[in-house]
This record gives C-alpha cells, structure tokens and sequence, in this order.
C-alpha cells in the first residue's frame, strides 16, 4: 500500500498560540497530531481533554497542532477562534484554515476528526469523531519507540495564565428570590464557580474554589468544571446547576451551604440511545442548560442531542426526546431530533430549546406523550443566518440562550451577537438589541454592541445578558431601550484575592 505525504501547512494563514508559522518538515523526528475542530461544536469540544492528556505523556516527541476549520461564519475569524483557545485553555498551536484549504488537501467529512502523521512526514492515521483516545496513543507508542526526546527541539508550548478579570466567560445567568428578594445567580463558567449577587450588584456569595475539579462539600471547598445553566428552587432554597464539564447535575444547598451531586457519574456517557436510569447510576453527556418545573428538572444534554428529564422526587433519569442523531425533526418520541440543544426556558406545559448547531428555537408540548415542534429558523444544521421573520423564514446563528416573558422567548442570537425576540402569538422573531458587530459598548438597543451573549434572564423589567468573550454582564431596560453595565460590588478572580462567601 503506497505511502502518503501529508499536505504541507500554509504558512501565510494566521496561526494562533504559537510563536509563527509551523511546518510538517520542522517537525520532521516528531509525531505530529493534526486535530480537524470547530469550536462550537460539542464532540470537538469533548475530545480537547484526550489531546492535553496525551500531549502530558509524550512531551516534545508530539506535536498537536488545531486546525480550526470554522462552521458558522463568525467561527471563520481569528479573533474569535482566539478567544475560544483562552476559553477552553487550549496550549497547542492552532492555524485558522482559510476558505477550508486543509479540509479538502486532506479529505475532512466531519467535525472532529485527527490525523496523525509519522516523524517521516507521511500521514498513518485519520478517525472521525470522539472516542480514540486509546487508539491514537497505542498508535504514537509505537511510533516513538526506541526514540529519545530532541534536547534541542523548541518548546511551543504558549505561557499562558488565568483570566484576571472577575468573571471569566460567564456562560449562564437565572434570576430567582431568595427571602423574597431577587437575585441574580452568574455561571462563572471560565473560573469554575457560581456567583450569587442582588439585582443592585452586591456580591451575596461565590460558590467553588475557583480551581476546576469535581468535590462536593462546602461552598468554599466544593469544585466545578466549566458550569453552565441553572434553576433555582425557592421553595427548598436550592439551586441546580449543570456541571457541563463534570458531565453532572449538582445541588447547591442555600440552608447548610454545600453542594451535593444528584446526577450523573462524572464520567461522559458514550450512548447516544435514549436510555433510563438510576441519577447517580447513569452517565450524562455535557448538560448545558435546565429548566425546573415541579418535580422534575429537564436538561438540554447537548452532548447526545437530547432532552432528558431528572425525577426530584424518585431515584430516576433519562431521555425524554431525541433519538441522538444530530438534526433537526419535529414529533414524537421515535422522531424528534435535535442538535446540540444549548438554551432552555420553560412556561407551564412547554419547555422552549435554543437548538444551536440547527440555529433555531424549538417548543416541547410537555403532554403525555410529549412531542417537539420548530417556531424559529429553517432547522437545517447549515441554514443560519441573520434575518428577522416568521417560522423558517426567520435566520438564526448557534443561539444558546432563551428567557421567556409572557406571550414572548428572548433569544441569545449568540453568533449574531443579538438579543431577538419570538413573539409566541404572532410567530414573529425580530431583532430587539445589538448593532450585530462584535465588541462591548452600551447606549442605545441598535448601537449596543456584544460578543458571543449566551444566556439570558428576566425579571419582568429588564433582560440580564451574559456577555460571554466580554467576561461581563449587562442589563437591557425594558423601558428605556438602554443597555447598561452590571457592577459586581466587590468581585474578583479567585487567583488574586478571597471574594464574598
């Protein structure tokens, strides 16, 4: 079987995380990983952890190198894939592949996919999808065998260090009263805590070390990894948050000031079948976002296509819609799809899904049996865009965030960088703030500017935006169409000093 090159890398592309452009020749005596990603895409995301390990074992004797080969049009800039390598602390260098030129020099069909090259330069390996890490490291075991790592040659690896603003790409916010009074409780999803503050900015509590791991216990001990969405339970002074990084659901208890874990097993389920189970004895797959209403707690499990469904009052967990296949198909049960489902909002007996990667909002009837319909955007996993209108004629780009008001669901137009509004009567979704450029300035709806907003809440008065690559929130008034700052009174990374317990 004849032997195959591996196609040079373009050296006049931007290359990130790196000193300058990289070659296949320089690295000739080294095995290379070239790892196919888009950074919107959850099973891209999930392979991130395999690739550090290996670069951990092998040192200089692999290189890994991005190739970020973008989806959505706003994954296509630099910028944007820079900020995504700071989010998801990526230490590998990455090349932007302009107009898809690497894509097609080595065949690519899908997100994500690694090639692995020899220290001769020729390509040996290239998988699809998740799930081979064990593959890849037997295959660059026997690779290196019998070679001595290369004193001389150079460490790319980028220095980075934490973020050292106070919040660090908050992925999630939700509003709920606490003594009857409203709070705003904040994902800090980039240090890896949960922020408690009132709607005037006054830090209440932060939650977590600061350090990503998985612990439960007391607030100020207790670990997360990467959370995201929330519910909060007045009625027990309980708030549920989706560990997304730990594949878990935790508790945070507001009455004894611990966490508890209440689902999941803290290891990623590899099933995309619809399954049932025991909460502590099934696996999750990257829960994005939840939404309570009762008993229950629905969880966007982004990581399966699917919407699952946790009992708080039996020991139960399981899917409640989606057959795992990523796409975008209305029904019941033995139909529905989704694709990466983000954003979650719920009014009575419909649950409301910001369905990211088939840019559009879905309504869940939650009748026996419960069943899914499409209201906003084409549902296509490549039909986005930025244009306002009814049902599939509207354009949305990878929301991720939902709130609901009545007879209306705000969405976080997340790739637009637009706040858009579904009105849930007249079928209509228009844009309502956001000039749609990236960048952080307030004033005015249509001259604010944002950066990737993710999540969204309400309090009848004003809109709560998580401006995620901004490391801020902002406030929208309802009333006055301006868009301001929320301060957070006395915040600080949790590296540089001991904020509010």
């Amino acid at each position: 079987m004849a032997r195959v090159r591996a196609p040079e890398l373009p050296a006049d592309f931007p290359w990130l995380n790196a000193p300058g452009p990289l070659s296949l020749r320089s690295l000739r005596g080294r095995v290379v990983l070239l790892d196919f990603w888009t950074y919107g895409c959850i099973n891209c995301l999930h392979i991130l952890p395999d690739l550090h390990a290996l670069e951990q074992r092998y040192g200089d004797r692999l290189q890994v190198i991005g190739i970020h080969t973008g989806k959505f049009s706003q994954e296509q800039h630099p910028a944007s894939v820079e900020q995504a390598i700071a989010r998801y602390s990526i230490h590998h260098p990455v090349v932007v592949d302009q107009k898809q030129y690497l894509w097609d020099q080595y065949a690519i069909k899908a997100w994500p996919t690694l090639v692995l090259i020899d220290p001769a330069g020729y390509v040996v390996a290239q998988r699809a999808g998740e799930g081979h890490a064990d593959t890849f490291d037997r295959q660059i075991s026997e690779l290196l065998a019998g070679r001595s790592p290369d004193a001389s040659a150079p460490d790319l690896a980028p220095k980075s260090s934490p973020i050292a603003s106070p919040l660090a790409f908050p992925g999630k916010v939700t509003i709920g009263a606490i003594a009857q009074e409203n709070h705003l409780f904040i994902a800090d999803t980039g240090h890896h805590r949960l922020v408690i503050a009132s709607l005037e900015g006054k830090v209440r509590a932060t939650i977590g070390s600061g350090n990503p791991g998985y612990q439960d216990g007391p607030w100020e001990n207790a670990q997360f990894r990467a959370p995201q969405g929330m519910a909060y339970d007045p009625a027990g002074d309980r708030l549920y948050v989706a560990d997304t990084g730990n594949h878990l659901i935790r508790c945070v208890h507001g009455r004894s000031r611990t966490v508890t874990t209440l689902a999941g097993t803290g290891q990623q389920n590899r099933s995309l079948h619809p399954q049932q189970g025991r909460r502590l004895e099934t696996p999750l797959n990257s829960p994005w976002d939840i939404a309570l209403k009762g008993d229950r707690l629905f969880i966007a499990m982004a990581g399966s296509h699917q919407i699952w469904a946790l009992s708080l009052t039996e020991d139960a967990v399981g899917t409640l819609l989606g057959t795992g296949a990523e796409a975008c198909v209305d029904g019941t049960a033995s139909e529905a799809t989704f694709a990466q489902p983000s954003g979650l909002a719920i009014d009575g007996d419909t649950l409301y899904v910001a369905d990211s990667e088939s840019s559009s909002i879905r309504a869940i009837s939650l009748a026996d049996p419960p069943s899914v319909q499409t209201l906003c955007g084409s549902g296509g996993l490549f039909d986005f865009g930025d244009r306002e209108g009814r049902g599939d004629r509207a354009r949305l780009q990878h929301c991720l965030g939902l709130a609901h008001s009545p007879g209306l669901l705000w969405i976080a137009d997340t790739y637009n960088h637009k706040i858009k509004q579904l009105n849930l009567v007249s079928g209509d979704c228009v844009h309502i703030v956001g000039s749609g450029a990236p960048g952080h300035q307030n004033g005015p709806s249509q001259e604010a500017s944002f950066s990737e907003p993710s999540g969204l809440a309400s309090d009848g008065q004003a809109l709560y935006i998580a401006d995620t690559n901004n490391h801020a929130i902002r406030r929208w008034d309802w009333a006055t169409h301006q868009v301001t700052p929320f301060f957070l009174e006395g915040l600080c990374a949790p590296h540089l000093c001991v904020p509010p317990r």
